[in-house]
């Protein structure tokens, strides 16, 4: 259970293996392998390349140090630190512990195939006001569907997010969570951000939903790449179609995506697909690897896990609410982290300007652990 404490942002990476420096530092994990010689990498459509050249001269990052008990650690200091760009050191430019106000996007599904759980939705405004928000913090909501629709835009009034919130009405069927991702994006990156000593705020987007896209024109991947460009830390709040059937009154025949006996997905490497097997897949996924691949081809691979790669890929957190933690203690667990995280930034200097950027934070503390996001992509000068 979170309360406010403050917030913060970093720059990191993970992606590998949790390791321990020469020197006992703790850090985030290795980032991808090099591909070995003569295996070619695939590369993303060109059209795709064509949108994401961008350059980056800002990098922010939330880092989240836990001790060994889960605890989060408050008594770190910038000197505490050391961030690498593609293993190249870095110049921490700010640095802070609860400070930087907020501009959050709450992104909630208004799909009909949620409606038993809708009731409890509407309650958790005064939880993104006084939970997420915090004092100075100002946010936007969006729904979404088979459209998105922008029900609120930035505002630090919370009486005008918790109207919004508790009015929120049941759409159609549909859910275009890619589609509205994008849209919530493209609204953050509206908002000031913080350089250097200069004013600004930290971009959160909290999205509400199932991990279920359906009739999206956007990619994940190209959504993720943007996000991580423009500073963007995605934390999620798993809704459970599971459990909305069973708390409604009239249960609704599930939808069959592929033929009775069949599966939608490969089997995992070395198994033999079984009912059993599909029920073990997400204890078999490594989502560090599935962020670093999805950013890098900008593809929909990871349909299942879309909720959790989104957070992992930008250094926020998925917190799924199918067994006992309801979608409240969630939502205060969220704002616990995002006002107790240290926010670091930096200009990125003598490092590739394109491919995929592997960011590295570590701590001169042993036995912690440390989050962040693993790293952006840029796609090649234009020609």
């Amino acid at each position: 259970m979170g309360g406010v404490l403050g917030t913060a942002r970093a720059a990191l990476l993970l992606l590998g293996l949790t390791g321990v420096c020469g020197r006992a530092w703790a850090q985030a994990p290795e980032g991808p392998m090099a591909p070995k010689p003569g295996i070619a990498v695939q590369q993303p459509p060109p059209e795709v390349e064509a949108r994401l050249k961008v350059r980056v001269s800002l990098v922010n990052t939330p880092v989240t140090v836990r001790d060994a008990r889960g605890q989060m650690i408050h008594d770190l200091d910038a000197k505490n630190f050391a961030v690498t760009d593609n293993g190249v050191t870095q110049k921490i430019t700010h640095f802070d512990l609860g400070g930087d106000p907020l501009s959050v996007v709450i992104l909630v599904e208004t799909s009909s195939r949620i409606d038993s759980i809708f009731p409890e939705m509407r309650k958790t405004g005064i939880l993104f006001t006084q939970t997420v928000m915090g004092p100075s913090g100002e946010a936007a909501v969006v729904g979404f569907n088979d459209s998105v629709d922008k029900l609120q835009d930035f505002t630090a009034d919370d009486e005008a997010i918790e109207k919004t919130i508790s009015g929120m009405r049941e759409g159609t069927s549909g859910s275009r969570l890619y589609d509205a991702m994008a849209v919530a994006v493209e609204m953050l990156m509206s908002r000031p951000q913080v350089s250097g000593n200069a004013a600004g705020r930290r971009r959160i987007l909290f999205i509400m939903s199932e991990a279920t896209d359906v009739g999206s024109g956007t990619k994940l991947g190209e959504v993720l790449r943007q996000a991580q460009l423009a500073n963007i830390t995605i934390y999620s709040v798993g809704l459970s179609t599971t459990r909305a059937e069973l708390q409604s009154k009239t249960k609704k025949k599930p939808i069959e995506v592929t033929p009775p006996g069949t599966f939608g997905q490969p089997p995992l490497p070395g198994t033999v697909q079984t009912p059993e097997s599909e029920a073990q897949r997400n204890g078999n996924i490594d989502l560090l690897a599935l962020a670093v691949w999805a950013v890098q081809h900008a593809e929909n691979q990871v349909k299942a896990h879309a909720l959790e790669v989104a957070a992992t890929a930008t250094g926020g957190a998925h917190l799924a609410t199918y067994r006992d933690r309801s979608i409240e203690r969630a939502i205060d667990e969220i704002g616990g982290e995002l006002h107790s995280q240290y926010s670091v930034s930096y200009t990125p200097t003598g490092t590739g300007e394109s491919g995929y950027h592997e960011i590295k934070v570590s701590v001169d503390r042993p036995g912690v652990m440390v989050r962040a996001r693993p790293g952006y992509y840029l796609g090649p000068p234009e020609s």
